[in-house]
């Protein structure tokens, strides 16, 4: 049964091509938004807490600071109002999900920068 579902996924659910990314690395992404007949663009800008799942399922947590406020969204990989998605820095962390980030604030919650 389980070969079946991921012959399926493989087939049918269409791949985007995305830069690779992994928590810590602070990212840009661009996504569709349907206002009754009108559509636009709006992007996310944050550093990624978490990738999770594998194939269709995969999905990945992005948090931002608005003001003094976190902010925190969930986006599928393979959400079909995905534009793109641009990675602005890569961030060094020795974790695969830094929840810990969010209860840092100010200087501690600064992430070392990967310089390729």
């Amino acid at each position: 049964m389980e070969s079946l579902i991921k012959y399926v996924e493989d087939e049918f659910v269409a791949k985007k091509d995305f830069p690779e990314f992994s928590a810590g690395d602070t990212i840009t992404v661009y996504y569709e938004i349907k206002e009754g007949e009108k559509t636009r663009t709006q992007f996310f800008r944050g550093v990624v807490i978490q990738r999770r799942g594998s194939g269709a399922t995969e999905t990945f947590t992005i948090r931002k600071m608005s003001g003094t406020v976190g902010v925190e969204r969930i986006f599928p990989v393979n959400m079909p109002a995905l534009q793109k998605i641009e990675v602005n820095k890569r961030g060094k962390v020795r974790r695969a999900r830094i929840f810990y980030f969010r209860g840092l604030t100010g200087k501690k919650a600064r992430i070392k920068e990967i310089r390729s």
